[in-house]
């Protein structure tokens, strides 16, 4: 039996290849209105410096967009990477935790020392643990 394929992540953001594509037919627009200006002769018009900076623009715009949605497709897949990473993680904890045969064969959290050896200095105040008026040390309000 083949395994399922996994589903696509999501991939968020704002642009998409919508308007990536967009800026590329309006680019392509002005480079072709400028080329026909161009060809056919004549003094250089308004026309001219519009069909320019339009084409210019559009194309700096249509690259912009192409690697902002480059960048976002990226992040979306390392995210969806990670997210599969930390659920495949905490399932291999949780699988031995539960097929331990004894407390022993589980690793522990480490700490610095072993709870009953901790003097009262050691102890972190916890809101809890002091008394009306009292703050953490010894001082009062």
């Amino acid at each position: 039996m083949a395994e399922p394929d996994r589903p696509v992540p999501h991939r968020p953001g704002a642009v998409s290849l919508f308007f990536v594509a967009k800026a590329g037919v309006f680019a392509l627009g002005f480079w072709s209105w400028l080329l026909v200006l161009v060809v056919t002769g004549g003094g250089v018009t308004g026309g001219h410096v519009l069909a320019a900076a339009g084409a210019v623009t559009t194309t700096l715009v249509g690259v912009v967009l192409g690697v902002w949605l480059a960048l976002q497709r990226s992040a979306a897949a390392r995210h969806a990477e990670l997210k599969r990473l930390l659920v495949d993680i905490s399932w291999n904890a949780f699988a031995a935790a539960g097929n331990a045969e004894s407390a022993g064969t589980v690793v522990p959290f480490p700490t610095t020392s072993v709870e009953g050896e901790r003097g009262e200095r050691d102890r972190v105040p916890t809101v809890f643990a002091r008394g009306p008026g009292e703050w953490p040390g010894g001082r009062r309000r």
